[in-house]
């Protein structure tokens, strides 16, 4: 498998975790068990790492997170709404 790395976070969707998270007022621990109780393998040290961009996330963890923050992939994506102007 050949994974694509710009050298500088290894993901984009950490900015936006983090933001989400503190916007309901959850600690990474919080956030992490509610994955655990979603039946996703998470810690509160996974999440520290994608929020930091120091770890990839791959599409199933990119599902989970979406799905237990009650968002769409393009919210974490960071990608325009259909419809809207780019």
């Amino acid at each position: 498998m050949r994974i694509y790395w710009s050298g500088e976070a290894k993901n984009i969707i950490g900015p936006q975790i983090r933001a989400l998270r503190l916007q309901r007022g959850m600690t990474q621990r919080a956030l992490a068990a509610r994955l655990q109780l979603a039946g996703y393998e998470f810690s509160d040290l996974t999440i520290l790492r994608i929020e930091n961009g120091t770890r990839f996330v791959p599409d199933y963890e990119l599902k989970a997170l979406a799905e237990v923050l009650q968002v769409s992939y393009e919210d974490l994506l960071g990608a325009p709404q259909r419809g809207e102007n780019a």
